[in-house]
């Protein structure tokens, strides 16, 4: 913890010949919350968990609010980042999506030289495009859903898009943005003759779409942290993603509504449990990713098939995260004490 002020150089020594410290400066916490992607309402939630967990006698937080349309603000009016971010020791990064995790704040921080918890630029943008992140999963031997890519194109249109997906694999289809988290946009297409329409809404919506085989199995999430309880990279026991009974897929609307439940520990077999966990720290080095990550699998009976990875899971009280931490007797305030720890090496 650093030291400021003539208070951190007074050492007074008794007739013991015992010394004493004078009081330490708490560390100045800048929390980035709000942003421009859909996530925003998450965010803010995830910010207001991370300010709440952070014990005043050690740290002096620093709320900073990045609202929808990409401005700054501190102490409620707007500011400049550089001036804000000069002001503060460490950043923990409590954005979801867009600039929060496309490598856009990282890059700000690392030209301003403030330490930050989470992933670099290059990591956190890697693993926020879905397309590029697959790529290196696949290669690294993880299994996958069968997927293919398409962006908006005058050369082809969505029929023969549909057709090329049909000659591969079999609906039914899960189509979704490439670039969003927090189920987002995401659609399920029972059968090829819905496929050309939706990929029409998502390709105008975003400009390009994956399409993925329907994998049935349960829903399961692993957190890992780096240097965590004597491993160099932790794995929390798998969650179970239980979300109500009539959808038949995790949406964005169970996220914003708090319709998801994590079972955890989970009614997994302890098989099923190792091959999660191996998975998860699998994809964390894959990607080169720091400190901690989440990732979200599909549990069939042939094993876990990889859905995606998030460089920057959320924090709030209705996330995963909180929910794995808990089941291993950690809290919230543990665990940013830890990744502050981590974002000072």
């Amino acid at each position: 913890m650093r030291r400021t002020g003539l208070l951190s150089t007074i050492i007074e020594n008794d007739n013991a010949g015992r010394c004493y410290d004078g009081p330490m400066a708490r560390t100045i916490v800048g929390v980035l919350r709000g942003g421009t992607s859909g996530e925003y309402d998450l965010s803010l939630k995830t910010g207001a968990s991370i300010l709440n967990a952070l014990p005043e006698d050690a740290y002096d937080t620093r709320d900073i609010f990045i609202d929808k349309k990409g401005f700054w603000h501190a102490r409620g009016v707007p500011t400049d980042p550089a001036r804000v971010l000069s002001q503060v020791d460490v950043v923990v990064n409590g954005l979801h999506g867009g600039v929060g995790e496309d490598g856009t704040v990282q890059r700000i921080l690392a030209k301003l030289s403030v330490p930050y918890v989470g992933s670099d630029a290059l990591a956190s943008s890697l693993s926020l495009n879905k397309i590029r992140a697959g790529d290196i999963l696949e290669k690294t031997g993880l299994t996958m859903p069968h997927a293919y890519v398409f962006a908006a194109s005058r050369s082809i249109d969505t029929g023969a898009m549909a057709r090329a997906v049909f000659s591969r694999f079999g609906p039914p289809y899960i189509v979704k943005p490439p670039f969003e988290g927090a189920s987002i946009g995401i659609r399920l297409v029972p059968t090829i003759v819905e496929l050309p329409d939706v990929l029409a809404d998502v390709l105008e919506a975003y400009g390009s779409a994956i399409v993925e085989e329907f994998v049935l199995g349960q829903e399961a999430t692993v957190g890992v942290v780096e240097d965590f309880r004597g491993e160099d990279l932790y794995a929390f026991p798998p969650a179970r993603v239980m979300y109500p009974e009539a959808s038949p897929f995790l949406h964005f609307d169970h996220h914003t509504g708090g319709e998801i439940e994590y079972l955890v520990p989970s009614d997994f077999l302890d098989s099923e449990k190792r091959a999660l966990m191996d998975a998860a720290r699998n994809a964390h080095r894959a990607l080169g990713l720091s400190h901690f990550s989440r990732a979200d699998f599909i549990l069939t009976k042939r094993g876990p098939y990889l859905l995606e990875v998030n460089a920057l899971p959320g924090l709030h009280q209705h996330a995963a995260l909180p929910h794995m931490l808990a089941s291993v007797g950690a809290s919230l305030k543990d665990f940013l004490g830890h990744a502050i720890g981590l974002s000072k090496r």
